[in-house]
């Protein structure tokens, strides 16, 4: 397993002023438009509608902050830290629309071949997934146990990657939200990036 954690990645501001961006993995490395999977934190500081990414799935999460409304065809889709994700179409390129101030969200991207899953990670509660590539993103510390009795604590703000088979279960020492990853990607090959 591999440790990594987000506060010690630089953010690289959008070109719109509206926010920042810190990515946390991305499959090819170095990819620019080519990426079959992508994993990262965003801060949004305005409104303003988000970048389309045609042919991408996207999976998004809100982490921190009152949250945000995204409005997909007409219709409205309300996110807080307590809701599930929304998986969309990246071409659909929603307004996003903040609900009381800046937000920190957690997106999980994928194109090609590339499938996978964000899932909430509630407290206590066994998980296993036969995707063979899964991580854990926490907002705030705790500790990740295995079913063997492997204990691994981990900081707020961190992804653990390279999750041997399970069940897991995360036991936080705050509120805040936490979400399994999940990926299948034939031509993924390397190990998640990272480090400790």
């Amino acid at each position: 397993m591999n440790v990594l954690l987000a506060d010690r990645i630089a953010p690289t501001p959008w070109r719109n002023g509206g926010g920042e961006t810190r990515e946390l993995f991305v499959h090819p490395q170095g990819a620019d438009t080519h990426w079959c999977v992508r994993l990262s934190l965003a801060d949004i500081r305005q409104d303003g509608p988000f970048s389309a990414f045609p042919g991408v799935t996207r999976h998004f999460a809100v982490l921190e902050g009152a949250g945000v409304v995204l409005t997909l065809n007409g219709r409205d889709h309300t996110l807080t830290p307590d809701s599930d994700p929304l998986t969309f179409d990246g071409a659909l390129a929603p307004a996003c629309r903040l609900i009381n101030g800046p937000t920190r969200d957690l997106n999980l991207m994928l194109q090609g071949d590339a499938q996978g899953a964000l899932l909430r990670a509630e407290p206590e509660q066994a998980w296993h997934d036969p995707h063979p590539r899964r991580a854990l993103f926490v907002s705030e510390p705790g500790v990740l146990l295995h079913a063997s009795g492997e204990a691994l604590p981990l900081a707020a703000r961190s992804l653990v990657t390279d999750l041997p088979s399970g069940p897991w279960r995360w036991l936080p020492s705050a509120t805040g939200p936490a979400y399994w990853v999940a990926v299948a990607e034939p031509s993924l090959q390397s190990r998640w990036g990272g480090s400790r």
